[in-house]
């Protein structure tokens, strides 16, 4: 099946160091907040191109041409396992890590897509908001961390919401060894102080932080 074990070394280096460049971990987009993206690998983000992300793709299409060079048979159906490992590896390495030997806020799973919130006016100034977060402590140690919020991106017209949170925290929370939370954070903000007219919202996909200490996650 093998014609060339030296060109089926290269394939899997670069392929390797193809993932390295674009390993989502700790923060969800290590090289910013994408705009643009090829098989997983970010080409645009919002502070302009990635040429780490570029390169990332550059390496994993020349991992394929060594790899269809180094076979005798399947030149085919390996190069499409390669690039569904390419797209779904790294998130099974991660959940490798974060269930054997991740610590502290690194064994904290966030599911964003599950996240919720809600904002909506208690009177003609003070708004109510509400969130739902649901994380996962892999750890058997109980971890602390707090949480804090952002945009992941705004378009010119578009009007801060979620970091609105951010005038009531702290926000701290605890999970226990291998406890499952869905946290609820509730606040009241004067938008009078922030020279904000009332507003309503509510939505899916909560863009946070979790920071303990120096220790930062961008989820």
């Amino acid at each position: 099946m093998v014609k060339n074990k030296k060109y089926l070394i290269l394939a899997m280096l670069f392929f390797f160091i193809s993932i390295a460049l674009n390993f989502p971990f700790p923060h969800e987009y290590p090289r910013g907040q994408e705009k643009s993206v090829a098989l997983g690998f970010p080409i645009n983000t919002m502070d302009g191109v990635s040429y780490i992300g570029i390169s990332g793709l550059v390496l994993f299409i020349i991992s394929l041409f060594f790899l269809g060079k180094s076979l005798k048979i399947y030149h085919k159906r390996m190069i499409l396992i390669a690039i569904v490992l390419v797209v779904f590896l790294p998130l099974e390495m991660i959940n490798a890590y974060q269930k054997t030997f991740a610590t502290g806020i690194y064994a904290v799973e966030y599911e964003r897509g599950e996240s919720f919130y809600r904002f909506e006016m208690k009177d003609d100034t003070t708004l109510y908001a509400v969130c739902h977060l649901p994380f996962e402590n892999h750890s058997n140690q109980t971890v602390q961390f707090n949480v804090e919020f952002y945009e992941k991106y705004l378009f010119e017209d578009d009007y801060p919401i979620l970091s609105l949170m951010n005038e009531g925290e702290p926000y701290e929370v605890t999970l226990l060894g291998k406890e499952r939370q869905m946290v609820r954070i509730e606040t009241e903000i004067d938008l009078s102080k922030l020279g904000r007219d009332s507003l309503s919202a509510e939505g899916w996909g909560i863009n946070l932080m979790i920071v303990d200490g120096e220790k930062v996650r961008k989820l």
